[in-house]
């Protein structure tokens, strides 16, 4: 059995490295740190975080300390966590590679099944989600700190539960967090409710940008660097901004494009019936149905007109 044969070779394991996603969200922070906790109550002592970058909305979660940007050379065992492909693992695929073993725990359908050993569960809404399972099954308890971390990864990848992707096990597994003492209101207010002033502004520009396409049925906007500059925004200031477009009516995908050093980075969101995650798999990405991304090198304008004509291929479809 899968769960089994982790076991097995995380008690071997002498030194694990535990890694996630780049532009990583609540769920892979929540993920790598409830792992963290849950490898020490193993009795396992030489075990590294590392994610060169994280928004300080999640600061706030236990062992956030612990995090790194830098490892060791080599590693007896690499686990990543929600991180469909090898690729996205944070510019830091080398300590994967480079590990004796290698396992990826997720939850995107995409997954590209790139570990020795592979857990994927598509239908969970989030890796932290599958995480409560595998830790009951071998006999972690679920303290409050790793309550914390996996709530917040649950709560963020289901939108406060309000994505389509939420199932009736998620409020069953939320309630028993709940029950064990888990500040559930606290933690929705500081992972989902809570922004900078300099996110604001980033809205504030993005939403005066907004052009709608296709009747209404796609919404698109952007922010530059030298927005970024002008509020002096950090690495999670441009949160949430890729949903103000699907929220508004009729609105079938959001996009939003956010420019950086290495090109742009593409957000995409849809409400019902457009798979995005089809549509950033094209450009070297991936995701979820109606949550995914993409980093592309190309301008702008070909970005958007080749976004807009892939997602206007699908409402075809229909």
């Amino acid at each position: 059995m899968t769960l089994d044969n982790i076991l097995q070779e995380i008690k071997k394991a002498k030194s694990i490295v535990l890694l996630t996603h780049e532009n990583p969200d609540g769920d892979a922070v929540g993920s790598t740190l409830a792992m963290y906790e849950a490898l020490k109550q193993l009795g396992k002592e030489n075990v590294d975080v590392i994610i060169p970058e994280y928004p300080r909305t999640y600061r706030f979660l236990p062992n956030v300390d612990s995090v790194k940007k830098e490892g060791q050379e080599t590693y007896d065992l690499a686990i990543a966590l929600d991180c469909a492909t090898i690729k996205m693992l944070n510019g830091w695929s080398n300590y994967f590679e480079a590990a004796k073993t290698k396992i990826v725990i997720d939850h995107h359908g995409t997954n590209t099944m790139y570990g020795d050993i592979n857990y994927v569960n598509p239908d969970s809404p989030a890796c932290t989600q599958i995480l409560l399972t595998i830790f009951e099954y071998f006999g972690v308890e679920i303290t409050n700190s790793i309550g914390k971390c996996i709530l917040t990864g649950i709560i963020t990848d289901t939108g406060g539960f309000q994505y389509g992707s939420t199932r009736p096990e998620t409020f069953e597994f939320a309630a028993r967090l709940l029950k064990a003492g888990i500040n559930v209101s606290e933690i929705y207010k500081k992972s989902m409710n809570t922004k900078t002033r300099a996110n604001f502004e980033l809205r504030k520009k993005a939403i005066d940008r907004m052009e709608f396409l296709e009747e209404g049925k796609i919404s698109f906007t952007y922010i530059t660097q030298q927005d970024i500059k002008e509020v002096e925004a950090t690495l999670d200031d441009h949160e949430g901004i890729v949903d103000e477009g699907r929220s508004i009516e009729g609105v079938e995908v959001s996009i939003f494009i956010r420019e950086t050093d290495k090109g742009y980075k593409v957000s995409l969101r849809s409400n019902e019936y457009v798979n995005v995650s089809d549509i950033c798999l094209i450009f070297g990405g991936g995701g979820h149905i109606h949550a995914a991304g993409c980093t592309v090198t190309m301008s702008l304008e070909q970005i958007k007109e080749k976004l807009i004509n892939q997602i206007k291929m699908q409402l075809k479809q229909l």
